[in-house]
C-alpha cells in the first residue's frame, strides 16, 4: 500500500529531527539540530514556538517533573521552557573528538536512551547511553557509525536500534526490569526500501516505521521484517516519524535540507519541512522521563 504525506508546517530546519508527541498538551515538538532549536506546535491552532538552545540537541524526551530531558553535543541535560534554563546532568562523551548525540527516547518504563553519532563517519564508535530517572549513565550497546531508528515493541521486550550508513537495523531482547538489552541480531539490510534508515517508530500492531534518508519516503516493516505499506514524500531527506493526535492515529514526520545543493533545494523547495499522514494504523503514547 502506498500513501501521500502532505506538508504541516514548512519550518526550513536544516535538520529537524526527533517529533514527540505531548499528549496531555496536544502538541508536536521537535529539534533542529544544526539549527540549535526546538519547535513546539500546537497543529488544532496553528501556534508554534522556537526555543533556542545553546547547543546541538540531538534527541530529547518528555520529563514526568515537567519540561523535557536532552542529549546535547556530548551529555544529558534538563530544559526548562519556562524559564529557557538548561541544566547539564552528565557528559559521558565529553572529549571524543568528531562526536555527537542523535537518536533517543524513552523506554516504556521511563528511562531516556540515546545513541551517538561519529561526525567524520571514520570509526564505527556511536555508542547508546541509558539515563536512568537517579540520573546514573550506562552504556549499553555500541559499534555504530551513526546511531538512530531506537524504538521500543508494545511490550516493550524488543528494541530496535540502527546504524545508517551501514544501511542495518538490528533487534535486541529488552529487559524492561533492568533496562539492559542483549542479543543483538541483524532485523533489515539493504534491500527494497529506498534510502537509508534514519530515525523510526512502532506501532499498536508492532510493525516499525522507518524514514527513510535520502528515500522520500517513511517504509512500515513488519515485526518479520517484510514492507507493508510506503508513505511517499516530496522530499529525499526524510529523518524521522512520531504517532500523535488525539487519538495516536496520525503520523508526523520531520525532514532536512542539509548538504543540499542549490540545485537540489530549488527541486525540493519544502525540504526541512514537517509533514503529516494519516497511516491507517494507531501509534503507542510516547513515555516519559521519570527522573
Amino acid at each position: 500500500m502506498e500513501l501521500t504525506a502532505e506538508l504541516l508546517l514548512d519550518a526550513r530546519d536544516e535538520t529537524g529531527e526527533g517529533p514527540v508527541w505531548d499528549g496531555k498538551a496536544q502538541a508536536l515538538w521537535w529539534t533542529d539540530i544544526p539549527g540549535k532549536r526546538l519547535h513546539r506546535l500546537d497543529p488544532s491552532s496553528g501556534a508554534h514556538r522556537i526555543f533556542a538552545m545553546p547547543g546541538r540537541v540531538g534527541c530529547f524526551a518528555l520529563r514526568e517533573a515537567g519540561g523535557l530531558v536532552l542529549a546535547m553535543e556530548q551529555g544529558f541535560a534538563t530544559f526548562d521552557p519556562e524559564s529557557g534554563a538548561v541544566e547539564i546532568l552528565s557528559e559521558p562523551e565529553a572529549g571524543l573528538a568528531n562526536h555527537r548525540f542523535n537518536d533517543g527516547r524513552c523506554d516504556p518504563a521511563g528511562r531516556f536512551l540515546a545513541g551517538s553519532m561519529n561526525m567524520a563517519k571514520a570509526a564505527v564508535s556511536g555508542q547508546l547511553w541509558r539515563l536512568d530517572p537517579d540520573k546514573a549513565v550506562t552504556r549499553v550497546a555500541g559499534g555504530v557509525t551513526i546511531a538512530n531508528g531506537l524504538a521500543f515493541s508494545p511490550d516493550g521486550k524488543r528494541m530496535y536500534w540502527s546504524d545508517s550508513p551501514a544501511e542495518k537495523v538490528y533487534v535486541f531482547d529488552y529487559d524492561l526490569d533492568t533496562g539492559t538489552p542483549s542479543n543483538q541480531r541483524l532485523f533489515l539490510e539493504k534491500g527494497p526500501a529506498p534510502g537509508r534508515p534514519d530515525g523510526a517508530a512502532v506501532d499498536a500492531d508492532g510493525c516499525y516505521w522507518s524514514a527513510r534518508w535520502v528515500g522520500n519516503a517513511v517504509v512500515r516493516f513488519t515485526p518479520e521484517g517484510k514492507i507493508d505499506r510506503t508513505i511517499k514524500l516530496p522530499v529525499s531527506r526524510v529523518t524521522m516519524c512520531a504517532f500523535g493526535g488525539p487519538d495516536l492515529r496520525t503520523l508526523y514526520i520531520t525532514t532536512a535540507c542539509e548538504g543540499m545543493t542549490a540545485e537540489e533545494l530549488a527541486a525540493e523547495p519544502l525540504a526541512g519541512g514537517v509533514f503529516v499522514a494519516e497511516p491507517g494504523v494507531q501509534g503507542l503514547p510516547e513515555p516519559s522521563f521519570q527522573g
